[in-house]
């Protein structure tokens, strides 16, 4: 499989952009078979013409892609304008297969030994964890990752057409080789601890402690004494279940009650659960991007990046790494340049559980 072709612009039109990805999607073959589409949400109306443009001007039937308040292309983002960013691939016969909501896959993934999924789904789908679930024990011993929709206007998904609602997306088999990591961008500022008592999202007691007098200890002086200074730098943690590398889930807090010592937090808590506080922080997420780097560049063991995706939280980007596309040019930095599409999402998928303010990155390898 030769290299991935791809191009990116943004332009007052959506016409003006799309013309400039395909002028810089050299010697289209007809063995590229799956095509990888982002668009911003200022053009989120244009999907569907957007998509036959390509659909039109390139041999490529198959499409996946979603929508996103800003996108990803090779050491460049792009936000609050019209853009697009486009990838073709090119896969074995029968390597892969596209699905949209509710679909089973599973005899797809049981006659191929399919082990890694991509996906996009719909934030307000009421049932998303759950269907994150679903999709992903169809795959037995396979791997799901992807991105939820963003947008200031339509949540829309392409899988071959648009669609909307659900989880969409592409299923590979054992022939196509990936390697893929998660990079987080909050760290710990205090121990874990054990939910004690609760109530839905309410956290009354930590470590048989008021929770709110926990959660004061944990953050320190500089918070406690300003809890306006919480929202978007102190966040709850949830601990992920059996993870060999610590890894914890982050949800914002979303109510705080001093009077009766309780938190509220932007997920379903159970009883025992283990909790963790935690800052966002940009030299902290730089330097966990570093160590994410590192690890998937030591995995390759000589093997060369065809091209790549990268799904990062809405949180990060401009919004924590500034305006040079940072984010997107340490990936160059460490791992060279390659094609390289994607979006910035409001949730991001790995394995069966949906993250916050993290990034995603996936390699298609040969």
């Amino acid at each position: 499989m030769e290299n991935f072709k791809f191009g990116h612009a943004s332009a007052s039109t959506w016409q003006d952009a799309a013309e400039s990805c395909l002028s810089q999607l050299d010697d289209l073959s007809s063995s590229d078979n799956l095509g990888f589409l982002y668009v911003t949400d200022l053009i989120a109306a244009e999907l569907a013409d957007i998509l036959e443009f390509f659909k039109a001007n390139t041999p490529v039937t198959h499409w996946v892609g979603s929508v996103g308040s800003g996108i990803c292309a090779s050491g460049k983002q792009y936000f609050n304008i019209p853009a697009i960013a486009v990838m073709l691939g090119n896969f074995p016969e029968n390597s892969f297969h596209v699905f949209k909501e509710d679909e089973n896959i599973s005899k797809f993934a049981a006659n191929s030994q399919a082990l890694f999924t991509i996906v996009h789904g719909d934030p307000r789908h009421q049932q998303i964890d759950r269907e994150t679930v679903r999709i992903s024990t169809q795959l037995d011993e396979g791997f799901l990752v992807g991105g939820l929709t963003s947008s200031r206007h339509d949540l829309l998904q392409i899988a071959d057409d648009v669609t909307e609602g659900g989880l969409s997306g592409v299923i590979f088999s054992n022939e196509v080789e990936v390697s893929t990591r998660l990079t987080q961008s909050c760290s710990a500022i205090g121990s874990y601890h054990r939910v004690s008592e609760c109530n839905n999202n309410i956290i009354i007691r930590l470590d048989d402690e008021p929770a709110f007098d926990v959660f004061k200890q944990d953050i320190g002086s500089e918070f406690s004494e300003d809890l306006n200074k919480v929202a978007g730098n102190i966040f709850a943690a949830i601990a992920v279940k059996g993870s060999d590398t610590e890894d914890y889930m982050v949800r914002n807090i979303t109510g705080i009650d001093p009077e009766h010592n309780l938190l509220a937090i932007g997920d379903r808590i159970d009883l025992g659960m283990s909790i963790l506080f935690v800052r966002r922080d940009a030299n902290d997420a730089y330097k966990n991007m570093v160590q994410m780097l590192n690890q998937i560049k030591a995995s390759l063991k000589g093997r060369t990046i065809k091209g790549g995706l990268y799904y990062s939280c809405m949180g990060r980007g401009e919004n924590l790494f500034g305006y040079d596309s940072k984010e997107l040019k340490v990936i160059q930095q460490f791992l060279g340049d390659f094609p390289l599409v994607g979006f910035f999402a409001n949730g991001e998928i790995f394995y069966q559980r949906i993250y916050a303010y993290s990034g995603v990155l996936t390699l298609f390898l040969k």
